[in-house]
């Protein structure tokens, strides 16, 4: 790095011998933040250069001088298991991991699902179908590149960053910096779209690192180049094997499953993707019998992780054409052999947790009569119809809310906005809950200086868990009003109600103080919690490697059919209409419901 650093401009070069030596990765502690003895995947970073220009910063890059020594490849995920395979990390046993992950060599998370005996219902049922699917691996895409900007003041550093879990970057800098997470704060501006791919620690601790060498502000901005090639964070390949067992009147009595998934060169925030998908591979059908088990496999490509619904769209793609060629050889039209098998109120997951209301079937019916299964179609066109299921994820979450002396209030949030509406969502809430106009209000959100730990914008959460928080902190509020408003007009509290910015008695208007007046003393400040609600449970002593996803906690249940034309010459599909329909409990905001349905949909075809 000599020459690099006695380039005029350049005003810091770091690598990982000048930064601690921690390793960082979730449920497996394998990556430092500069890479360091081994490059594992094209597109790793090596070193970090700061100067007064971008321009003086690439030529500094381009002096600085590595002397790589070839190691043996290893791309083909699969061929990673082989005993004979080269080890993307040698050392990798001795890496600080979750308890309940099951490593060895290549393979960094092992992960089964186990329900019955899949082996001896296969050997007895009627009609046994197999399935091979490949889905490669591809990368989220958000029009907004990863950005970056650190400033030091002291021993605490400040950075701005595109992320969606602001919470988790915190955690990271400090822990790989080696400095107290008070030290550390991370504010988001807003988020030009993440489709998980912005989950994780991503750069803000390298920047931050050359910030501090440099004594003065460092920002990075990614081309999109970088975002393809350096990045974490892209859908992973996987290979999936499908073998179910039925009765010939079209009831399922075994599947057996095995899905070798690509994590490339390091776990990052992705360590749940095994298990993520056997789940997936169960789908959200009645079956007595189950054992699917995955791969989570090193290779020296890079790193898979969260993008838009981890690994269930490329394994429901290859669970529905698996389910369709079982209702092919039974002789079942597809959607009727759905129709006998989908689970319902009462039913047994694939871990036997058992189901309240859940509206799969109902998805299924409404999405047939809105693409029109039943009407006939020129030679050229067809009808496909699937399934699916996703989780919520259970999480804490916090929030504050404070009442102004004007009557307007301020809501504090550790959740995330990625452009759901999921937080703009939230003025409604506590409106509604204290008969006051949303627009009294405004957010403080996306600075982990100014509220609570939240998980951030993944995991289909931010309404479940941080909505209970801010309804939590609003019936606080609602509390403290009413009890100042009983003494105010000396009635009981049972004939108080909120309207309209007013606490009145009911049945007489007349007698009635304003919320502006009671908050004017400035002493109305609520705070709530959304603990973590409990998750159904089931029998999943027979799984190995369970990590929290071999049950699903208010999964949400979805069909959708799609209406093509192909040409049967070149082989052109064309997409004439989708229908989706969606199980997703009260739809609090429609408007970014329909959203994010059709974003979905888009990004489908």
């Amino acid at each position: 790095t000599t020459r690099a650093r006695a380039l005029p401009g350049v005003v810091a070069v770091v690598t990982q011998e000048d930064l601690p030596e921690v390793r960082f990765g979730g449920l497996v502690q394998d990556r430092t933040l500069f890479a360091k003895d081994v490059v594992r995947f094209e597109g790793e970073i090596v070193a970090g250069v700061a100067a007064l220009t971008e321009a003086i910063a690439a030529e500094a890059a381009r002096l600085i001088e590595v002397e790589y020594e070839p190691l043996p490849v290893i791309t083909d995920f699969v061929a990673a298991m082989e005993p004979d395979a080269p080890l993307v990390h040698a050392a990798w046993a001795s890496y600080e991991r979750d308890e309940n992950m099951v490593s060895n060599g290549n393979t960094l998370g092992y992960h089964t699902i186990v329900k019955g005996d899949a082996d001896a219902a296969l050997a007895q049922a009627d009609v046994v179908v197999g399935s091979r699917y490949e889905s490669d691996p591809s990368q989220g895409v958000p029009i907004e590149p990863r950005a970056v900007l650190a400033e030091w003041r002291g021993d605490e550093v400040t950075i701005w960053s595109s992320t969606q879990v602001p919470y988790a970057a915190r955690d990271g800098v400090a822990q790989t910096l080696q400095i107290p997470e008070a030290n550390v704060r991370v504010v988001v501006p807003l988020l030009g779209g993440g489709f998980g791919a912005k989950c994780d620690l991503h750069f803000e601790a390298q920047v931050a690192a050359l910030a501090r060498a440099a004594r003065r502000p460092v920002r990075l901005v990614f081309s999109r180049e970088e975002e393809f090639r350096a990045i974490a964070q892209r859908r992973e390949g996987i290979v999936m094997e499908f073998e179910t067992g039925a009765t010939r009147d079209g009831r399922l009595v075994a599947r057996r499953a095995r899905l070798v998934l690509d994590k490339g060169a390091y776990c990052g925030e992705g360590g749940f993707l095994g298990q993520m998908a056997a789940m997936h591979a169960c789908g959200p059908y009645q079956i007595d019998n189950v054992f699917v088990e995955s791969f989570l496999n090193y290779t020296n490509q890079q790193p898979s992780g969260s993008v838009r619904a981890p690994t269930a769209p490329q394994v429901c793609w290859g669970l529905e054409q698996h389910m369709d060629e079982v209702a092919g050889e039974l002789g079942i039209d597809p959607v009727e052999l759905r129709r006998r098998t989908l689970i319902e109120k009462g039913a047994e997951g694939p871990t036997r947790q058992i189901f309240d209301e859940i509206g799969v079937k109902q998805t299924l019916e409404r999405a047939v009569e809105m693409i029109g299964y039943e009407r006939e179609l020129p030679e050229d066109e067809a009808i496909g119809v699937a399934v699916g299921w996703w989780p919520s994820s259970a999480a804490a979450s916090g929030a504050y809310i404070h009442l102004n002396g004007d009557g307007s209030g301020t809501i504090v949030t550790g959740a995330q906005e990625n452009g759901s509406g999921a937080v703009m969502a939230m003025p409604t809430f506590v409106a509604e809950e204290l008969g006051m106009d949303p627009e009294n209000f405004t957010l403080l959100y996306q600075d982990t200086a100014a509220a609570n730990w939240d998980m951030g914008s993944c995991g289909s959460q931010t309404t479940v868990n941080s909505g209970r928080a801010i309804l939590a902190a609003a019936a606080d509020v609602r509390d403290q009003l009413l009890d100042a408003a009983a003494t105010e007009l000396e009635a009981d509290r049972g004939d108080l109600e909120l309207v309209e910015g007013h606490v009145r008695v009911k049945g007489s208007p007349g007698r009635s103080v304003s919320i502006a007046d009671l908050a004017s003393a400035g002493t109305i400040h609520g705070k709530g919690s959304g603990e973590v609600p409990d998750v159904p449970t089931g029998d999943t002593g027979g799984c190995v490697g369970r990590i929290g996803n071999e049950t699903f906690a208010a999964p949400q249940l979805i069909t959708q059919a799609a209406h093509v034309k192909v040409d049967r010459k070149t082989g052109v599909v064309r997409v004439l209409k989708v229908a989706a329909a969606h199980d997703s409990g009260v739809i609090l905001n429609r408007m970014g419901a329909d959203g994010q349905v059709t974003g979905g949909v888009v990004m489908g075809v």
